[in-house]
């Protein structure tokens, strides 16, 4: 392969692919059977026949995980209410609690302090 100059080595590389594609228009040039056309056919149909229920299935399976992702989530925010709810009743329970252990010890003190002053007055 070799060449004297640029132009020969273009002219060859020029009949190489007019080789090449006459030899490719001669395969597609052969006639088809109908019979093997049809079966083709049918063989792209089944695939493209599953390949639709496969795509359908997949978009079946993606909606309901949305789903189930949307009420999961509605979950999570109702059970986060509810836990905020429930920690602001027991705040208010022991605030409730407070206030009453303020008033019985008020109570008590005062009992006590009556009950010292009595036993003063009680000793005059």
């Amino acid at each position: 392969m070799s060449f004297e100059n640029h132009n020969e080595r273009r002219d060859a590389a020029a009949a190489a692919k007019k080789a090449m594609l006459e030899k490719f228009k001669a395969k597609a040039a052969a006639p088809i059977d109908p019979a093997v056309a049809a079966q083709r056919a049918a063989e792209a149909q089944a695939r493209e026949d599953k390949r639709l229920d496969a795509e359908k299935r997949r978009r079946e399976r993606v909606e309901l995980e949305k789903l189930e992702r949307r009420l999961a989530a509605e979950e999570k925010v109702r059970a986060e209410a509810e836990a905020i709810r429930l920690a602001a009743e027991e705040a208010e329970r022991a605030r409730l609690a407070a206030i009453e252990a303020a008033e019985v010890l008020a109570f008590e003190q005062k009992a006590r302090r009556d009950l010292k002053y009595a036993a003063r007055k009680a000793r005059k």
